[in-house]
């Protein structure tokens, strides 16, 4: 396990509120090597102190004092323009002195830069490792011209693209539930299942992230990677082994399976939206300022078909949005009927299809949704009702995603982690949505503030979701 952890980005949203915080989790549990320090990087004018005394406040009193003290006494503060390599270089090569792990959480455009700054300092150098949010470039061209330059600085095995979707309990779950179970090995194909959907839904807006977002929109934004990377899990074949590249290989093979999208196929198979004023969660909302960038959408729904044997006919539905009614992230796998019903037509019409639920958020869970008898000695013996069964083992602790992928990428376990070929293959299809919806003129439609998205939207959404807060029982 490399000690060394350089974090650049560190003032940012996301150090603050999910990778300090699992330090500190790390730290707690004992983890990380006694030796472990972190170089905290970014581009405000701190000194050491003065940014233990920022970070103090702001991870505020959940913490026990005694832990973040330790924490705060491993972290050093660089100030550094990433844009200037050479000044990157004489700022961070003392700390070439151990193999580190630098992690960029930055936005993709500093990639290229940092990188050759990383190098020049001797901080890419073997066994060194790099660390890289999303989004990995804007499109194909753009992902193929950062991979370059990585390429050109150090090889794929020591380079680490995170996804925190991957990173989560109930996505790990999900892999034993399917690979280790007959009951559902034996159904996990086309013949069984009518479908499948994948939701992200935020009740956040994009306030203070408008730029970025005119530039990426909620296909680029969330579709790429996050619903991407759970679409591949959910429909790989079984890997001839749980190790790094045969997991990685599988769900290369259903990304490049994706039929991409048509101009002809844009109206039937893709919705739009852009969130307009509303209310969420009992509080008025302002709509998305677009700044004249008309052709930018919040929600988008999909159809995906992934043509090969397993799936083919079955839709995968993807739908993410901002300024939904509740903040869920879940998976939903929904088998066929029953080839023939034998209860009376009372039963039939509270029958429901049975259905695999993971939730991702708020909360952590599995659910298996059955038919089942009341089975008491009022009803008749065939009268039926849902029921659901909890297949989640909750963990010892609750974790953050980052976690676990920090501490993966410390020990150099890309398991969860995105391969090259992946991402190239996932900006092929997000490409052909693109060109489709731009050839086909597919209008970006506005949606109230606390809804499910346009009303076109609706063929795309599971018929669990409502328009409130709450689900249909």
């Amino acid at each position: 396990m490399h000690d060394s952890l350089l974090l650049f980005g560190a003032t940012g949203d996301l150090a603050q509120r999910y990778l300090f915080p699992s330090l500190l989790h790390l730290q707690r549990d004992r983890l990380l090597p006694d030796t472990f320090r972190v170089i905290a990087i970014a581009r405000s004018e701190h000194d050491d102190a003065s940014f233990r005394d920022w970070l103090r406040e702001r991870l505020g009193d959940e913490y026990d004092s005694a832990l973040v003290d330790e924490l705060l006494r491993r972290i050093q503060y660089v100030a550094v323009d990433l844009g200037d390599a050479d000044g990157m270089a004489a700022a961070l090569s003392r700390f070439a002195d151990r193999p580190a792990v630098s992690y960029l959480s930055t936005p993709p455009n500093l990639f290229a830069s940092a990188c050759r700054g990383l190098k020049a300092a001797g901080l890419l150098e073997a066994p060194s490792r790099l660390v890289l949010e999303k989004p990995i470039g804007h499109d194909l061209a753009s992902a193929q011209e950062i991979d370059a330059t990585l390429k050109s600085a150090l090889d794929e095995s020591r380079i680490f693209r995170i996804d925190h979707y991957l990173g989560k309990a109930p996505v790990q779950n999900l892999l034993a539930l399917r690979l280790g179970n007959t009951l559902f090995e034996a159904t996990w194909e086309r013949r069984w299942i009518e479908s499948v959907d994948i939701i992200v839904a935020e009740t956040a807006g994009v306030d203070g992230r408008e730029g970025y977002y005119a530039d990426y929109g909620a296909l680029r934004d969330m579709v790429q990677n996050h619903m991407l990377q759970l679409l591949a899990l959910i429909a790989m074949e079984p890997p001839a082994a749980m190790d790094t590249d045969s997991i990685r290989e599988e769900k290369k093979k259903v990304l490049r399976a994706l039929r991409p999208m048509s101009p002809a196929d844009a109206a039937a198979d893709s919705v739009r939206g852009r969130y307009a004023p509303g209310v969420v969660d009992g509080q008025a909302v302002q709509g998305f300022k677009h700044g004249g960038h008309d052709d930018v959408e919040t929600f988008v729904g999909l159809r995906a078909w992934i043509d090969n044997w397993r799936w083919a006919g079955v839709p995968f539905r993807l739908v993410t949005g901002k300024r939904m009614p509740s903040r869920t992230t879940e998976v939903v796998v929904t088998f066929k009927p029953v080839t023939h019903w034998l209860f009376g037509p009372g039963e039939r019409k509270r029958a429901r299809a049975n259905q695999l639920r993971v939730r991702l958020q708020p909360e952590e869970t599995i659910e298996l949704g059955l038919m089942g008898s009341l089975a008491a000695s009022e009803w008749a013996a065939n009268e039926l009702q849902p029921m659901s069964l909890d297949l989640a083992m909750l963990p010892p602790k609750r974790r953050i995603a980052y976690e676990r992928l920090m501490i993966d990428a410390l020990k150099g376990d890309q398991t969860l982690f995105v391969r090259d070929d992946e991402v190239e293959a996932a900006w092929r299809w997000i490409d052909s949505v693109s060109a489709a919806w731009r050839e086909a003129g597919t209008p970006v439609r506005d949606y109230p503030a606390g809804s499910w998205g346009p009303v076109e939207a609706q063929p795309f959404l599971p018929r669990t979701l409502t328009t409130h807060n709450g689900r249909k029982s």
